[in-house]
């Protein structure tokens, strides 16, 4: 069928992902250096990625396409929880799109999904809901208490943790449980040091500020194939552009060949694991 989606000029865009904190739908990744349309099926053809590119490589295009299907689409929202939920209502709301908008609650409501409100927000300059500045509600005093030795020993193993830092061949990796993480995340989960990192190997990058998809790719890539690992936890935080946490991940997999136990978790801004997968 004919309709409208997004088309991108390769020669003009610099791979630097602006866009895709705008497209909670996931219709757009970086790969090799490039943003790409990973399917038709997940682009509405709105356009809220257009205006956030700096490199003016985005347009809206009316081309053959296949045919936008929201269910598909909710698939892939609800993945990434209730921050990019609600982000793809409104852009929807906002759209006037009330058609796919009953569609969405459809797809929430038989999954016993509650309906985030979807209220107007404000905006800000960079485009990406996760960036909205909120005062989030304490659900424990602002002192939290000491446990009984008064001190919350570190469950880090090894330095350097940034994986722009790492050596892929340093002997840590060897038989390793790796943890993968958005920066962010030891931040706001409280039970980072007791629950997520306990004998695992850490590795920590932002996937919205570095901009080096390829470069962290083939790094984590070289990691696979040169040593034996056990596992990898992946942790980020539940705002759409923390999605890129696991992209990166996963195209690492696919280059190194190997098939390596995964399990993802998404933490709220609240702290808490909103998700496990």
């Amino acid at each position: 069928m004919k309709r409208k989606v997004i088309e991108i000029d390769e020669k003009r865009c610099n791979g630097c992902g602006l866009c895709i904190p705008n497209c909670p739908e996931g219709a757009l990744q970086v790969i090799d250096g490039k943003v790409r349309l990973i399917s038709d099926y997940f682009c509405d053809g709105l356009g809220a990625c257009v205006g956030e590119c700096p490199q003016g490589a985005l347009r809206v295009a009316e081309r053959e396409a296949e045919p936008y299907d929201e269910k598909k689409v909710m698939e892939n929202i609800i993945r990434q929880g209730t921050n990019t939920i609600r982000a793809h209502l409104k852009h929807l709301l906002d759209h006037g799109e009330k058609n796919l908008y009953s569609l969405a609650v459809e797809v929430l409501k038989g999954k016993g999904i509650e309906v985030p409100e979807t209220a107007p927000a404000e905006k800000l300059p960079c485009g990406c809901p996760g960036t909205l500045a909120r005062l989030l509600k304490q659900k424990h005093p602002e002192t939290p208490a000491a446990p009984a030795s008064g001190h919350t020993p570190s469950a880090l193993r090894q330095w350097p943790v940034q994986l722009h830092l790492l050596n892929p061949a340093a002997p840590y990796f060897d038989d390793a449980d790796l943890l993968i993480c958005a920066d962010c995340v030891a931040y706001a989960h409280g039970e980072f040091h007791t629950h997520l990192l306990p004998g695992k190997i850490l590795i920590i990058f932002c996937p919205k500020l570095d901009h080096s998809f390829d470069e962290y790719a083939g790094k984590l890539a070289d990691i696979f194939t040169m040593h034996n690992i056990r596992s990898v936890t992946v942790a980020r935080m539940e705002v759409p552009c923390c999605g890129g946490t696991v992209a990166i991940v996963e195209k690492a997999m696919a280059m190194s060949g190997k098939n390596i136990p995964l399990e993802i978790k998404i933490i709220g801004i609240d702290g808490n694991i909103t998700c496990n997968q």
